[in-house]
């Protein structure tokens, strides 16, 4: 599973991958990855695993990194990468930006 970082949005140009990656250490991967046309909506990062569905989501703070964590463990135990219930993703899914079809 990885999780992908805009260094086109402002935290992505100040190194916010860098301070993802000690907090995912052994969770997820982190990667850097030129824009991912969120500007509207920047800090935008995406979570991807093989045949599973993948998620964008902006608007993404050094607040959110709880979130993004419990969101990482719930993707990791999905067989699909798909939630019956949106609530279980917490405040992130009011910055959920695509789900897209794995």
């Amino acid at each position: 599973m990885k999780l992908y970082v805009c260094t086109a949005c402002h935290l992505g140009r100040d190194g916010f991958a860098e301070t993802l990656r000690p907090a995912f250490e052994g969770l997820v991967q982190v990667e850097e990855i030129d824009c991912m046309s969120g500007c509207a909506r920047g800090q935008t990062v995406a979570f991807r695993s093989p045949g599973k569905t993948a998620y964008l989501f902006g608007d993404i703070t050094a607040a959110d990194i709880a979130e993004l964590q419990n969101f990482a463990r719930l993707y990791a135990a999905s067989t699909d990468g798909n939630f019956p219930d949106a609530r279980v993703l917490g405040s992130l899914r009011l910055k959920a930006l695509a789900r897209i079809p794995g």
